[in-house]
This record gives structure tokens, sequence and C-alpha cells, in this order.
């Protein structure tokens, strides 16, 4: 069990790494419609994975427990969208392909705030992971590691197209190649570091285990619609992240329902 909960905890992180690392092999920007195919795909990812790794398993442990089957999940999903409407409203950062940076106001650099955007979005989905692998520990509703790990798989495989997505832009900015992959790593720590600060407050979140379900699924989403598909359909190619979204959601639910 310890060795599927440590790969559970380090698969997105890996991911992220290893996208971060094309800034050592790749010696031009990712071509645009290969960015937005990316985005895409990132997109279609984290939305089946909001919907059958998070919100679903919200409803069953809700069912189970003899409460309203919806309202842990609407109100954890509304409560996660918000909240990260509150921290992208006041922590500065900058989207990639801006020039206005959000949130408020501060003398921080370029590069920063590119990395505080990328890391803003992979709290939830560390937070994610954690979540479904702390309720498959605690033998919740439908929940199992098999689960969890193809969550954190999923995860992963977005990741990796994420990190070159990032760590780019920033070897332009930076103009080292080491700067720029070790602010694209740094940028995932924060996902098994929430996934293991969720699993080991488990016997103090258990009781509202849905609702945190719900919660980094409203998270997540807020990120998509936010951040990745707005900057997925920007310019030319918006047809090419259309299908990355189909690809990468059909692909999560793939994972999701032959592991889970």
């Amino acid at each position: 069990m310890f060795k599927e909960i440590a790969v559970g905890l380090l698969l997105p992180f890996i991911g992220t790494s290893l996208g971060a690392a094309m800034v050592f092999l790749l010696k031009d920007q990712i071509a645009s419609w290969l960015q937005k195919l990316l985005l895409g795909f990132a997109s279609g990812v984290m939305m089946a994975a909001s919907v059958w790794s998070l919100l679903l398993p919200a409803m069953d442990m809700a069912a189970e427990s003899g409460g309203v089957v919806w309202l842990p999940a609407v109100v954890g999903f509304l409560a996660g969208m918000f909240s990260l409407l509150l921290f992208d409203t006041l922590v500065p950062h900058l989207h990639l392909d801006s020039q206005e940076p959000e949130g408020v106001k501060s003398g921080l650099g370029r590069s920063t705030m590119l990395f505080l955007s990328v890391t803003l979005h992979n709290i939830p989905e560390g937070m994610a992971v954690g979540v479904v692998l702390a309720g498959a520990l605690n033998g919740s509703a439908g929940m199992t590691v098999a689960g969890a790990l193809a969550l954190s798989l999923g995860i992963a495989i977005q990741n990796f197209p994420e990190g070159a997505i990032v760590s780019m832009p920033l070897k332009e900015s930076i103009g080292s190649r080491w700067k720029s992959f070790c602010y694209g790593v740094a940028s995932g720590v924060v996902e098994p570091l929430a996934a293991l600060l969720t699993i080991l407050l488990i016997e103090w979140i258990e009781p509202i285990l849905p609702f945190l379900l719900a919660f980094a699924a409203g998270a997540m989403i807020y990120v998509v619609v936010e951040e990745l598909i707005p900057e997925s359909q920007e310019g030319h190619h918006s047809n090419i992240a259309t299908i990355g979204v189909a690809i990468g959601f059909a692909l999560m639910m793939l994972l999701d329902v032959a592991l889970g």
C-alpha cells in the first residue's frame, strides 16, 4: 500500500518535471498549433477527472451516508470555484501570452509571476490526488487505490505538456535553460505536498470528504475555464485545441473507468 501511495503522490510531479526538461531538447518555442493542442488536451483531462474521479464519488459517498446526495457536490464545487477566484484576484501572477499581470500590484518580475500562475492551478490538482488517495485508504464508497492511481496518471500525462509550455517561455525571458527548468520543476512541487497534507489530515477531514472531493473539482474546472480554454482558443488553430479537449477527456474517462 505504501508503494502505491508513493507512486500516486509522485506521478504528477514527475510529469511536470519531464515536461520542464524539454527546455534542454527543444531549441525554439513550441509551435502555436502544438501548444493549443496540448492546452486543449490538459483541459479535457481535467474536466473528465473532475466528473469521474471527484464529483461522482462525492455523490456516491453522500448517498452511502444517507445524506442529501447532491448537497456536498454542489456546495463543494461552488466553494472550489470561488476560492480559486479569490486567489486569482489576490495573488500576483501572469498568464502565458499575456503582458498584463493579474492580482494585486507587486514588484515581482515576469518569470516569478509566470511561476505563480502555474503553481496556483497546480494546488487543486495535488489536492484532488490527495483527497482521492485518502478516500481509497479510508475505504470510502466507490473509491479505490487503482482509481486514485488512474487520476494521478491522468494528471501526470497532462502535466507533461504543461511543464513544457511553461518552461519554454521562461527560457526566453530568463535566458537560462537550467533556471527555466528549475522554475518548471518547482511549480510542480506543490502537487505532492498538497496531496500528502490532505492524506495526513484524513482523520480530521473524513466527515467532509465528499465536500473536499467536490471542492477539488470546482477548483480544477475554474482553472480550465479561466486559463486553459481561453488560452487555447486565442488566434489561429482553435479547432486543434478542441480536438485536444476531446482526446484528453476521452483518455481520462477511459483511465478512470478501466483502472478505477
